[in-house]
């Protein structure tokens, strides 16, 4: 039989199949070959010459820090200022017991999975994204929720940076008897939480340039077909990040705040600066909308209608510096810069991002539009810049690339 046969899926065919060049992963140290298989599945005679399906990945530690990273992605836009964290109790190979942080001030993700597994976690091997809290907060230490159990391994995906936390966790369960190993996955584990990692480094929100443009480079006041839809990149966007900072001039183009209509979504504060005006006419508003909202100005304004559950704060200076410091005096772990064709307010808050490393990501989306009329660039900055890790995908006839900044 061709080696070709025993390929994931299996083919019925007997007839050799032609050899396919060689494909290539795209890495941070350029081209390299895919890895090799280390060994062929076994198939059963009577299955021999039938299609049947085979399972190609290999359990190891990095398939169980997968699995938790993907487990604590079902809380996204919930957590904050919390991390996200993912756990998986392992026993003899199998999966006994898992479970996610799924809101700030609930049980964290080692407690839900301990409980899963029950009796079978002594013993186990615990996979945890984040490393387990030594402290009383909200919740007692996830520690010794781990140790109670009896877990003989704890495998940690990165250290956490809060120093409440950073090694504690660690020396804690080593000095408690269980072997510790820490790093497994550690660049996934930290993506999953770089708005948390940022501002537990810098004090700071972590900061996202998100604009659109049209196929010939103009900047678009609209997003593109199916964006703002559930499921769409923005909805997906806004139910990520802890806020959204717009300018007043969108709202006479405009009806609508920015809003997520992913399921369960916790909306984000919208910020809206207010720079150059004396009055400000807000878009119908619900009491639910109106308590995420704040009007940042440089002076006192009047702003339509009246609702006391919506904000107005003065700023003795505009700046973006200003506006993320009132951001991380807010608790806001994450912040969505919208850029959008009339904003110039924005442009020009964005002069000093680089000398200040205020924006740390970019997202920019491409549609399928041909505009006329004046151009309307993205100019800012006082220097040119490069972004690292760049990611392309395709959505509704949409390109989306996001990349961050060096």
């Amino acid at each position: 039989m061709a080696l070709s046969s025993v390929f994931c899926p299996l083919l019925a065919s007997k007839t050799p199949q032609p050899k396919s060049a060689p494909s290539f992963h795209l890495g941070t140290n350029g081209l390299r070959p895919p890895p090799k298989r280390t060994s062929w599945p076994f198939i059963p005679r009577s299955n021999r010459g039938r299609s049947i399906g085979i399972r190609c990945e290999r359990r190891d530690d990095s398939f169980y820090m997968r699995r938790c990273v993907e487990l604590a992605r079902k809380a996204t836009g919930c957590t904050s200022p919390n991390p996200m964290v993912g756990c998986v109790i392992v026993k003899d190979g199998e999966i006994v017991g898992e479970g996610f942080h799924p809101k700030a001030g609930q049980p964290h993700a080692e407690v839900f999975a301990v409980k899963d597994a029950g009796d079978l976690a002594e013993n186990a091997t615990a996979y945890v994204s984040l490393e387990p809290c030594n402290h009383y907060g909200r919740t007692p230490p996830c520690t010794e929720a781990l140790i109670c159990a009896k877990v003989k391994k704890v495998i940690i995906g990165m250290v956490d940076p809060n120093p409440i936390v950073a090694s504690k966790g660690v020396e804690r369960l080593r000095g408690s008897g269980i072997d510790v190993i820490t790093g497994v996955e550690e660049m996934l584990c930290r993506k999953l939480n770089e708005a948390y990692i940022h501002r537990m480094v810098t004090g700071r929100p972590f900061v996202t340039l998100r604009y659109s443009l049209s196929f010939n480079g103009r900047v678009l006041n609209q997003l593109g077909p199916g964006a703002e839809e559930s499921g769409g990149y923005y909805s997906k966007l806004l139910k990520e990040y802890d806020g959204v900072v717009i300018s007043s001039n969108l709202f006479p183009k405009t009806f609508s705040l920015p809003t997520s209509h992913e399921t369960g979504a916790t909306q984000p504060l919208r910020i809206i600066i207010a720079r150059g005006v004396n009055s400000l006419h807000l878009p119908a508003l619900t009491t639910e909308s109106a308590g995420k909202l704040v009007v940042l100005a440089e002076k006192t304004i009047t702003v339509e209608p009246k609702l006391e559950d919506v904000k107005i704060v003065v700023l003795e200076q505009m700046s973006l510096s200003s506006i993320l410091d009132y951001c991380a005096h807010q608790g806001l772990c994450s912040v969505l810069l919208d850029i959008r064709e009339d904003n110039e307010v924005l442009k020009e808050l964005l002069d000093d991002v680089l000398d200040e490393h205020l924006v740390q990501k970019v997202v920019m989306e491409v549609c399928p539009i041909w505009c006329r009329g004046e151009e309307a660039f993205l100019a800012f900055g006082r220097k040119s810049f490069r972004l690292r890790d760049l990611e392309t995908r395709t959505e509704n006839e949409n390109v989306v690339v996001e990349g961050y900044i060096l």
